[in-house]
């Protein structure tokens, strides 16, 4: 059977300018490119199919958002900003939560696209799986070929337009403020090695501290939220400042140390990453990178949106907070 990307590849174009040809899109392609995707089209015996035809014009008016996490307060913020820009294209919002299980997400992105909405928004990390990462590209490819778009908050694997957190970079900046503090004795809540948001900002942390001429941190592996931060912390060993590779298992960890009596950031200091919304009303106020969460979403759902041949990918910078959970030492 002859597919939209054998006559894309025959006619030298995209995938979108093929769809946008063959498809019945209203956006609009040079009288040039046009005859290139025809001739091609009609060499392959290609036939386009009606519901693709319904998505390149643009008939849905449905969105899908998949989500790792929806208790977390950092999936809850992104898809927030993605569904406040929705509904300024008067578009309605499907979410689905994997439970950070990949198969989920593969199966929701061919679920959503038997369902014909108009595009799909990915958010959360990868995982460091070569075939299962290359299954959801399929997955996402099978879907696109068909008309719809696609973006992603995340690292840049899918072959889809891209919002892309700067997490090495954050994490970096953040060990270098902690170490200008006086600080040299660090542990790592980590997460889960195969995540790669946790892996890159352990990694992003420890080479910075590296390049200070400081011991390596105490890394601890554990789940990416708050009952795995609360188990990891209670692991620590002779540091004097803890960084929680994400806020939800920061808020873990002050947990545990206060069901232990151990005072922060008289004992020890506490650090995260994200500044998630929810901190706001935190006692000790957590030391953090910012990211700004709901404008990524918004800006992941306007790539999704746009009719453009390029894939984008936008890397975000973090920004440093500090707060009370960290203290000055002597």
């Amino acid at each position: 059977m002859v597919t939209l990307e054998d006559v894309a590849r025959q006619a030298g174009v995209s995938l979108a300018t093929a769809s946008r040809v063959l498809n019945g899109s209203t956006r609009q392609v040079g009288a040039t490119l046009r005859a290139r995707v025809e001739q091609a089209a009609d060499e392959l015996g290609y036939r386009a199919n009606i519901a693709a035809q319904t998505l390149a014009r643009g008939a849905s008016n449905v969105i899908g958002i998949v989500v790792h996490d929806l208790t977390d307060p950092y999936f809850a913020a992104l898809a927030d900003g993605a569904m406040r820009a929705a509904a300024t294209e008067g578009l309605l919002v499907m979410v689905g939560t994997t439970h950070r299980d990949p198969e989920q997400e593969i199966a929701y992105v061919a679920t959503l696209n038997a369902q014909r909405v108009r595009a799909v928004l990915l958010v959360g990390s990868r995982v460091a799986d070569h075939a299962v990462t290359g299954r959801l590209r399929d997955e996402l490819a099978r879907y696109r070929s068909g008309g719809g778009r696609a973006a992603c908050v995340g690292q840049d694997l899918l072959g889809v337009d891209t919002v892309a957190p700067a997490n090495r970079a954050g994490a970096a900046e953040l060990a270098r403020a902690l170490a200008g503090l006086g600080h040299t004795r660090f542990a790592v809540l980590a997460g889960p090695p195969h995540l790669v948001t946790a892996a890159d900002r352990c990694a992003g942390f420890a080479g910075a501290l590296e390049e200070l001429g400081l011991p390596a941190p105490h890394v601890i592996h554990g789940p990416f939220d708050r009952d795995g931060g609360y188990a990891a912390a209670q692991q620590v060993k002779d540091a004097t400042c803890v960084f929680a590779v994400n806020d939800v298992m920061a808020v873990g960890a002050l947990a545990a140390y206060r069901e232990r009596g151990v005072r922060v950031p008289e004992d020890v200091s506490v650090a995260g990453f994200d500044d998630i919304v929810t901190l706001r009303d935190h006692v000790p106020a957590l030391t953090t990178v910012r990211l700004p969460l709901t404008d990524m979403g918004a800006r992941a759902l306007e790539l999704a949106l746009a009719e453009t041949d390029e894939i984008v990918v936008e890397q975000v910078a973090g920004e440093v907070v500090l707060r009370e959970s960290v203290r000055r030492m002597a």
